[in-house]
């Protein structure tokens, strides 16, 4: 039996952890001994002294991600990640991801994994590790090794990648780099389709592969359509655009160095010499504003986070009308448009009402086609609903 600093809580703080919900708030904490530092293990337990469970301890106002709920301390060690990663595992491998077409999908996402504060992306022979929290840092090389000794698992190289998502006051200075293995190429597939995957530098871990069902459903709409990819990132739409049998595809993103991503991707898949394809290194809002009406029947607007923290929410559903309001009133007839948000700070009902607002401003005829969300590797733990991020509707704008 493990023998953890404990975390006591103040009377009725408990009621959540008795729901599992994962997270225990700095205010909830009535007493805790000297010297617990972060990233450390620690036993919660209630105002009665009931034990609750286990967690990594970390300065802020989550102040234990929870482990394992239960009556008795859990080891937490090899064996833990072992069984927590083999039964990530075993999800993906029942939803079909890993086959000869596509070896590119989340191994663990988070609490919705039961592996808090930690994300675990697969790229064929490559996983890319990031800690959003001190315990999951300090617990790198641990899930690294366990990683690559998981059954049917192809990893034989590990990148670990947190130097932007770990808290800056905690002062661990992680560094982007092999911890297992090494580099033994960059391409991946998704769907039959290869992409270039920037680990190294690139947002993320690489690729955006929260998107792999979505990119798929346009795919199905594309046939004969001229279409708008705005923040194309690595141009993950625009491939499946062109793929689908799209009339022409432009891609907008406002990083020089994105717009070479995109055109390195769309090259791997359909040759140099894609006539059918545009590549615009511009700001989107200046790209809208100058664009022609009626230039495009098929427009994508998948934006950065504009909200990191519910205090940004308000600016950001402005930005996501006004983004909208302006697509919506430059949109052909009869164009279908995919919007999304990936704020966890903004709400799907909030979200949904932006785009309203958007669209009640141009007098379009607005219909949702179909209301969107992230794929089942990035799955929600029942009791975590905050798990839910990514939200989008497809539109039918006449």
């Amino acid at each position: 039996m493990a023998n953890y600093p404990v975390i006591k809580l103040r009377p009725g703080k408990d009621q959540s952890l008795e729901r599992f919900h994962p997270w225990v708030f700095s205010g909830a904490i009535a007493s805790m001994p000297k010297g617990i530092e972060e990233g450390d293990l620690v036993s919660v337990v209630a105002a009665d002294g009931r034990h609750i469970g286990v967690g990594h301890y970390q300065i802020g106002s989550i102040t234990v991600r929870m482990l394992e709920f239960g009556g008795e301390d859990t080891e937490i060690g090899s064996e833990f990640y072992a069984r927590r990663l083999a039964d990530a595992l075993r999800l993906r491998q029942a939803l079909g991801l890993d086959r000869e077409d596509n070896n590119m999908y989340r191994l663990v996402h988070g609490e919705g994994d039961f592996l808090p504060g930690l994300v675990v992306d697969v790229y064929g022979h490559t996983a890319v590790i990031q800690a959003h929290s001190p315990g999951m840092h300090f617990a790198r090389m641990t899930i690294a090794d366990e990683l690559t000794k998981l059954p049917g698992m192809p990893v034989a190289n590990v990148f670990y990648k947190s130097e932007t998502t770990l808290p800056y006051k905690a002062g661990l200075d992680p560094v982007d780099q092999y911890i297992i293995g090494h580099y033994d190429g960059s391409v991946a597939t998704e769907n039959g389709l290869q992409f270039n995957i920037d680990w190294l530098k690139g947002q993320k871990t690489g690729f955006f592969v929260d998107q792999r069902d979505n990119r798929a459903l346009l795919g199905q709409y594309a046939h004969g359509r001229r279409v708008l990819n705005m923040f194309c990132y690595t141009g993950g739409f625009s491939v499946y655009a062109l793929r689908g049998g799209a009339v022409s595809v432009d891609s907008v993103d406002s990083s020089a160095k994105a717009i070479a991503l995109t055109e390195a991707n769309v090259a791997l898949n359909f040759g140099d010499d894609c006539s059918n394809h545009r590549a615009y290194a511009q700001d989107a809002f200046k790209f809208l504003d100058a664009m022609e009406d009626g230039a495009y029947d098929l427009i994508i607007l998948d934006p950065p986070a504009f909200a990191k923290h519910r205090g940004a929410v308000a600016n950001a559903l402005r930005g996501y009308q006004r983004l909208n309001a302006r697509a919506m009133a430059k949109a052909a007839p009869g164009t279908i448009m995919f919007t999304f948000s990936c704020s966890q700070a903004v709400s799907r009902e909030q979200f949904r009402l932006a785009v309203f607002s958007a669209a009640a401003q141009t007098g379009r005829r607005v219909r949702i086609l179909h209301q969107l969300t992230q794929p089942a590797d990035h799955p929600v733990n029942i009791y975590h609903p905050e798990g839910e991020y990514l939200k989008g509707l497809l539109l039918y704008i006449e």
